[in-house]
């Protein structure tokens, strides 16, 4: 059985930007807070944990699980912007909300419900159901895709790494994050891509990451 551990951690909210364990999300920050969370993140621990927002408030209701990332790299500029690439290391579901005197908003997460410890793989039939989909979603968007480069990726690269870059609404990337297994968000992914293939069928209001 998986131990549970509850950790203090501080959140980047931002719609439409997932990180899986073992995966890279490449962040410009230049918002003041954020600024001052990764400044403070170099110093203690190097972790951000990325989650997705409910809505647009100007303090919006969070999901309640999102993901650790720790900074792989990092460029400060002059400026105090920086670019960062986060490594993602473990799933968290969110216990509460802290309160905090910082600029940025802090959460308790509970860090061990998942089990994103080992590398997964797919059944070949599901793979093949996966690449065929993109196919033709990629065809009717008219998005060009190395599709050589996608056979070399491993299928938890090819899987992450196509929930992380999909068009799709907030929800349903955060069920894609949600999904227990790669085997559930291949095939959740499938579904998906059929469903936002066409705008006129559904796709209507799919937000760009």
């Amino acid at each position: 059985m998986t131990t549970l551990t509850v950790q203090r951690l501080s959140i980047f909210p931002l719609g439409g930007a997932l990180l899986f364990p073992r995966a890279q999300l490449p962040l410009h920050i230049f918002e003041p807070r954020y600024r001052a969370m990764v400044s403070e993140s170099l110093v203690r621990d190097r972790l951000i944990a990325m989650i997705q927002p409910r809505d647009t408030a100007p303090l919006p209701a969070l999901f309640e699980v999102g993901c650790i990332g720790r900074i792989a790299d990092v460029e400060a500029m002059p400026d105090g912007r920086y670019n960062i690439i986060l490594e993602g290391t473990a799933r968290f579901r969110v216990r509460s909300e802290l309160s905090v005197t910082t600029a940025f908003r802090q959460v308790e997460g509970e860090i061990g419900g998942f089990d994103d410890s080992a590398l997964q793989t797919l059944p070949h039939v599901l793979r093949a159901d996966f690449e065929r989909e993109a196919r033709r979603f990629a065809d009717v968007r008219g998005i060009r895709v190395d599709w050589e480069g996608v056979a070399r990726l491993d299928d938890e690269m090819l899987i992450n790494g196509a929930a992380q870059a999909s068009p799709f609404d907030v929800a349903s990337k955060q069920a894609l994050l949600e999904a227990p297994t790669l085997v559930e968000r291949a095939d959740l992914l499938v579904q998906l891509l059929r469903f936002f293939r066409d705008p006129s069928e559904g796709g209507d209001g799919v937000t760009l990451q």
